[in-house]
């Protein structure tokens, strides 16, 4: 079995190497658009859940991924984005919080093998978004790397005063599943509260 399909999410098909996705107003909602400008994904945060909760929906409104939290309390720990074809796990999202750097790794669900990792860019942007009043306003810069440190692409926020915009560019997926790591950046954002 290829590595593409082996981490293949039923019912979307992301083609395209660059998306870019923009969080609604209200900052727990959330689009993807592809190259042409058509919307790929929509989700946005469950509210009343005792576990964050992530749907996520195609442009026809039907669910496609849902992400949820582990455990109840979880500042930095692990997410599982499940198709909805399936309801079983596609990769685990584990957030490894820390003051001086914001650090993912896409996991395999089973054996928790890293697929991928997606890093901030710079020490001091994360600590200024982290402790600076009005320190989310300044746009997140991620790395997305394969487990050997190779380059697979990027994360760039745009300063906006309402919502944040990201451009997701992925420019090699020869060793990491393409379609599992798109999704992962796209909900960063949302899973940080950012």
């Amino acid at each position: 079995m290829a590595l593409q399909d082996r981490y293949d999410i039923s019912g979307i098909e992301l083609a395209d190497d660059t998306y870019t996705v923009i969080q609604g107003v209200f900052r727990n909602k959330y689009k993807a658009v592809d190259a042409a400008g058509q919307t790929v994904l929509r989700g946005k945060q469950e509210l009343f859940k005792l576990k964050e909760t992530f749907p996520f929906v195609d442009d026809d409104g039907t669910t496609v991924f849902t992400v949820t939290a582990s455990s109840v309390i979880d500042i930095a720990g692990d997410y599982v984005l499940s198709g909805a074809a399936t309801d079983e796990p596609v990769v685990i999202l584990d957030n490894d919080f820390s003051l001086l750097q914001d650090t993912w790794t896409i996991r395999d669900p089973e054996t928790r093998e890293a697929l991928a990792m997606i890093d901030s860019r710079g020490a001091a942007v994360t600590l200024a978004r982290n402790l600076l009043p009005f320190g989310e306003l300044i746009p997140h810069k991620y790395e997305i790397t394969d487990p050997q440190g190779g380059h697979v692409g990027s994360i760039d926020g745009h300063f906006t005063l309402l919502k944040d915009t990201y451009e997701v560019t992925i420019d090699d997926t020869s060793r990491v599943p393409k379609e599992p790591i798109i999704a992962a950046a796209m909900v960063i954002d949302a899973i940080q509260g950012n």
